[in-house]
């Protein structure tokens, strides 16, 4: 039924938890994972000298590495990652158009701080424009807004 399952990212335990969930999907259906970070460049942010969209890359790469080391304990062996930058629903549903998603799993609460996306907000965006079924994960550990 999936072949390909995308679950972006922004290192929150709500998108962790959805990287599990999905992980345990692709293990039943022998699927791929998907999993993408998208940062997005605040308009009119000062940098005093320091590299705002490498630190969102660096957010980005941390949050990569823990989805795919969960993907690959729970025995996922085929995981793509993709660090991508622009607005974050318009790039999921790029990605997902682009390399035939079957399946988009969302945590339902994102991240605060440095590495804010917002993914509650971009889950609904995602959830209203998807062409492909979106599946959301509620966070394990009591996390909400």
């Amino acid at each position: 039924m999936y072949e390909d399952i995308l679950v972006p990212v922004d290192g929150s335990e709500a998108s962790m938890d959805a990287v599990t969930h999905a992980a345990s999907l692709a293990e039943v259906h022998d699927a791929r994972i998907h999993v993408i970070y998208v940062v997005q460049p605040q308009a009119g942010v000062e940098s005093a000298g320091v590299d705002v969209v490498g630190a969102l890359e660096d957010v980005g790469k941390r949050a990569i590495e823990d989805a795919e080391a969960l993907a690959r304990e729970a025995g996922i062996e085929s995981v793509e990652t993709a660090i991508l930058e622009g607005t974050p629903h318009r790039q999921i549903m790029e990605y997902a158009e682009d390399n035939g998603i079957d399946l988009v799993v969302m945590g339902t609460h994102g991240r605060t701080g440095l590495g804010r996306l917002l993914l509650g907000s971009v889950t609904e965006k995602i959830v209203r424009v998807s062409s492909v079924p979106v599946l959301t994960v509620r966070p394990t550990d009591g996390e909400s807004e």
